[in-house]
């Protein structure tokens, strides 16, 4: 298959909203609307970014749930019902359109359900190029309060493959791949993006808004710099429906670039100010060059194959049992996480 003409240049855009949760909402006939209204605010928000910044804007990313917020107390069924979108449902059928009648490549983050996990939703990320079609799908793997493909990870392969656990799209803008939130701050996650030739990653988030240092602006910088690639963060503004702070996530989306520095940030409030020029030329010529600055091409991995395998801190398929999906109550997330300490304690890790 022949790769793309690419583009050297084209801006990016980490579009800051304001999110509605439907955490209000009983059940999916009122949430649906909800979320219907807000992809309108999309629509709009994206058409007076085009005509603001002008025809060479071409990637726009979403903040983390936009759609719905996160689960709050919501049991696994409850959530399932008014927080999580189907595939090819008309929620979906929406954005695609957006990103059809802006022409753009639109990325964002929600939960979704999966026909083969019944029961079960996982938060996915998620690509529409310009034509309408949905050309990648990525499902977080690292979460304490929502279902990962780690937790069925035996039968998630099966499905899915693991290339299919780790999606990058190939496109004229360049080899795109999406970070979930939190993921950010895990290492492993950007790099395996890294090694399948991702150059720009697309992180949709909701987090602590400061004009100070947080921990995941750290991180964004970080895995830009080891990576040797650009960062679009998206950020919510207001976090409506949900009982904290409203400007508690409010702001402060950046973009980074390959060698770390943050060059667009957006202030609070909805915001198109976040974008920028990504020179991916100059990031591919950078990725070329012998040099003590190109991290990705010294980077022994296979140094660190054995300790990662024998670790086995976290056990997979706990929601899989006999080749069955079990639905889990809201305890499971918190027992996995002190079995995993258990385990480390009984190995010696802590002390």
């Amino acid at each position: 298959m022949n790769a793309p003409v690419r583009l050297e240049r084209y801006v990016a855009l980490a579009l800051q909203l304001d999110c509605d949760g439907v955490h209000v909402d009983a059940d999916r006939a009122a949430s649906g609307p909800r979320m219907m209204a807000s992809i309108a605010r999309v629509d709009r928000a994206i058409g007076g970014a085009k005509r603001w910044i002008g025809q060479d804007l071409k990637l726009v990313v979403l903040p983390e749930y936009l759609l719905s917020g996160p689960p709050w107390g919501e049991t696994i069924p409850q959530w399932l019902d008014k927080g999580a979108l189907a595939p090819g449902g008309a929620e979906y059928e929406a954005l695609a359109a957006i990103a059809q009648k802006h022409g753009v490549f639109l990325a964002g983050n929600g939960y979704e359900s999966d026909r083969h996990f019944p029961g079960l939703y996982f938060q996915a990320c998620w690509i529409f190029d310009p034509s309408g079609t949905r050309i990648l799908t990525y499902r977080r793997l690292i979460s304490i309060f929502a279902p990962t493909p780690h937790d069925v990870w035996d039968r998630y392969l099966d499905v899915y493959g693991l290339e299919g656990v780790f999606p990058v799209a190939d496109t004229v803008l360049g080899r795109l791949a999406p970070i979930a939130s939190e993921e950010i701050l895990y290492p492993e996650v950007a790099r395996c993006f890294a090694i399948r030739g991702a150059e720009v990653f697309l992180h949709s988030t909701s987090e602590v808004a400061s004009p100070n240092l947080t921990i995941k602006q750290i991180a964004r910088r970080a895995r830009a710099l080891e990576n040797l690639a650009y960062v679009v963060s998206s950020n919510n503004s207001r976090l409506d429906g949900i009982d904290v702070s409203v400007d508690s996530s409010n702001g402060f989306s950046d973009i980074i670039d390959w060698s770390g520095n943050q060059v667009a940030l957006a202030g609070q409030g909805e915001s198109q100010v976040a974008n920028t020029t990504l020179e991916m030329a100059g990031l591919r010529a950078h990725r070329r060059k012998p040099a003590m600055a190109n991290m990705l091409s010294r980077q022994a991995l296979d140094l660190f194959v054995d300790s990662y395998a024998q670790a086995d801190l976290r056990r997979r398929n706990g929601l899989l049992e006999g080749g069955r999906v079990v639905v889990p109550d809201r305890s499971f997330f918190v027992k996995q996480q002190q079995d995993a300490i258990a385990r480390m304690s009984a190995r010696g890790l802590l002390v």
